[in-house]
């Protein structure tokens, strides 16, 4: 596998792999200074939509993956959102992503949100999946922090591999496949 380089990832969007797709580097808007979006060298800075799920423990006493419940969460729409000290918040990407089935992409976070201990996981996108991202936003720090709505959040990596894969995420009709909103985990 090999990194795409932003030449072949802007190609591969003109066929609707990201919508909507900014083919520039934006880092400021109406004169002010904003965290970094769009096509980058070997990859692309998605945003964080203004549509948040904030964890809360008023409901709960144990996290379980397997009998995850809404009332886990505080929904907000919001140009910011606040997460609580050691918290965390699923939000969603503004771009909807459709893999081609010869990619890999890796999610990771960007490091301006990284170095205030804000930390986006990794996720792959695997050939052939679409929707829009459900992102996993952790605070590690014991204060609040602060996200801004359509600015970047993480960076998406391409990687390109020889031969299309024998069986793709919409073969094996994954389970997050197509995903509109914030998604929260299912079995």
């Amino acid at each position: 596998m090999a990194l795409l380089p932003d030449k072949l990832i802007a190609e591969l969007a003109k066929d609707g792999m990201i919508e909507p797709f900014e083919k520039n580097q934006i880092k400021y808007s109406e004169g002010r200074k904003l965290v970094s979006y769009g096509l980058s060298s070997y990859g692309y800075d998605l945003r964080v939509a203004d549509e948040f799920k904030v964890f809360t423990n008023v409901y709960n006493s144990i996290i379980d993956p397997k009998n995850f419940s809404e009332d886990s969460f505080v929904n907000i729409k919001a140009s910011t959102c606040i997460i609580p000290p050691n918290s965390f918040a699923l939000a969603r990407s503004v771009e909807y992503f459709r893999i081609p089935r010869n990619i890999l992409t890796l999610c990771i976070g960007k490091s301006t949100y990284a170095r205030c201990g804000i930390i986006v996981n990794v996720t792959p996108f695997e050939p052939e999946w679409e929707g829009y991202v459900t992102l996993e936003i952790s605070n590690t720090t014991p204060l609040p922090a602060k996200i801004y709505a359509n600015e970047g959040l993480a960076q998406v990596l391409f990687l390109e591999a020889k031969n299309e894969c024998l069986v793709s995420y919409a073969d094996r009709k994954g389970k997050y496949m197509k995903q509109r909103g914030i998604t929260i985990p299912r079995l």
